[in-house]
């Protein structure tokens, strides 16, 4: 575990210093890192310090978010299919911002689209646990996930549909890709709130989610409270998929593929997988914004589409090998 955790740690870490080296300007790694550190009026300084450093942040810290969702999600509803948007938050948030692009509200207020992201989440986690109930099982969570998905998606639809201003029906499709592109410390503070808040909750879970592997009366035995153990769940999700879905847009399969990835690293222990797959989503967030830059990097390559091409196929070959090993 811990040379698991060493790795990672300095896995990320190398990535996050070559994000911060790469990009259009034509910049040395020494007078990148000096313009950051020291400081100045240059134009090295502006672009490493208002461009580079927020993108590379808000790359770890989006990518941990959902690494870290997606463990905790598959742990406490025992099934690796789970994904962290199956309980509707990331749905809710594109919808918030598909209204404030439509209406106009980002445009004319600079934090608009972000904090109506946020609402939208916030008013899907509702929804969500009205429709479950407050002892309503896995099963009914799953369900009232799915629907409000659904709900968020055909209204996301609706919107494009009837939008009369194509350059927002653009920017919507756009969006919806997920970027960090453009993005600023703001951002940054923005975000940075909820997704400690959220990681703190769903970290707590890590001796809840070891007992769950027993089954529900067995962990209730252990002294588990079930109930407070869902609401910690539904409620750090939220808050850590709400703020990356809205300083991000949506970015897909992290959630997802880490943690299946990384499972077999910590003895299929749900506890540890926890902080692992959070070093594992930022590493591979960190890594897809590399690529964006490197690959095409006259083109507006959008972060989600680099995940999902990746995340995909990886996932395929996942299935298929669990289905060869249980032959």
């Amino acid at each position: 575990m811990t040379r698991l955790g060493l790795f990672l740690s300095a896995f990320v870490a190398v990535l996050f210093m070559t994000a911060l080296v790469i990009g259009p300007a034509n910049i040395g790694v020494a007078q990148s890192l000096k313009a950051l550190v020291a400081g100045g009026e240059g134009p090295m300084t502006l672009v490493m310090r208002e461009i580079r450093l927020p993108r590379a942040l808000l790359a770890m810290m989006i990518g941990a978010a959902l690494g870290l969702a997606g463990a905790a999600m598959q742990g406490y509803l025992r099934n690796p299919l789970a994904d962290p948007g199956l309980i509707g938050v990331s749905g809710s948030a594109a919808l918030g911002a598909v209204l404030a692009i439509q209406t106009g509200l980002a445009a004319a207020f600079a934090f608009g689209l972000p904090l109506a992201a946020l609402a939208g989440a916030v008013i899907g986690v509702f929804l969500v646990m009205a429709l479950a109930g407050p002892r309503g099982s896995s099963l009914t969570l799953i369900l009232a996930g799915i629907a409000i998905s659904a709900l968020a998606a055909a209204f996301t639809s609706l919107v494009l549909n009837l939008s009369p201003n194509p350059f927002a029906a653009n920017e919507i499709v756009f969006w919806m890709m997920g970027s960090l592109a453009d993005r600023s410390m703001t951002h940054v503070w923005i975000a940075l709130p909820l997704i400690v808040l959220g990681s703190i909750m769903l970290l707590s879970l890590s001796r809840g989610l070891d007992a769950l592997t027993l089954g529900e009366d067995a962990a209730a035995a252990m002294g588990i409270g079930l109930g407070r153990m869902r609401l910690t769940l539904i409620f750090g999700t939220a808050a850590v998929i709400g703020a990356s879905t809205a300083v991000a847009g949506a970015i897909g399969f992290v959630g997802l593929v880490v943690p299946h990835l990384l499972r077999p690293l910590v003895g299929a222990r749900p506890g540890r997988l926890l902080w692992a797959s959070a070093f594992g989503g930022a590493a591979m967030v960190l890594a897809a914004d590399i690529a964006v830059r490197v690959i095409l990097p006259t083109r507006d390559l959008k972060l989600g589409v680099v995940t999902a091409l990746v995340g995909a196929p990886l996932f395929l070959h996942l299935i298929y090998r669990t289905r060869r090993d249980a032959v």
